[in-house]
């Protein structure tokens, strides 16, 4: 069963003391964005984080950095088979966004044609959703003062 809340999943990689941030490209719409998905059954975010992680680009990863953005998402956009169990006037779920760093070679699942690392310039300009670019903000600011502290 499908629970009523969506992840996002940005993987990076540091090179050259730059991030990266890797962007995918849906497979069933022309739009980039990270990995997304919703949990199921019992699982908590990060573990369905983790989950779609795997399933979605083959890797796991161990940092696993939790963002404080949160975006709540219209039910619309949701599956009709996902959103008949949930109650009645739910009419949005929250979305959390977490981070993790990619050392992996990224393995495309049917859901996806591409994928890019991109700076945080390009890849906030290449993005759609607004709940992508601002997770993505937060990340990279919490990367840049980690990067500039282990100098």
């Amino acid at each position: 069963m499908r629970a009523a809340f969506q992840i996002l999943a940005i993987p990076y990689r540091i090179i050259d003391g730059t991030p990266r941030y890797c962007v995918f490209h849906r497979a069933d719409h022309d739009q980039w964005q990270f990995i997304a998905g919703g949990g199921e059954d019992n699982e908590t975010p990060i573990e369905a984080a983790k989950r779609e992680t795997l399933e979605e680009g083959g890797v796991q990863a161990s940092k696993w950095p939790e963002l404080k953005s949160l975006a709540y998402l219209p039910v619309t956009i949701i599956s009709e088979k996902f959103r008949q169990h949930w109650n009645k006037d739910t009419y949005v779920i929250p979305e959390y966004a977490f981070g993790y760093e990619c050392q992996e070679d990224i393995q495309l699942s049917h859901e996806h044609t591409e994928c890019a690392w991109l700076t945080y310039e390009e890849a906030y300009q290449k993005l759609k959703w607004d709940s992508n670019r601002t997770a993505l903000f937060e990340l990279n600011c919490r990367i840049k003062h980690f990067v500039k502290d282990e100098r």
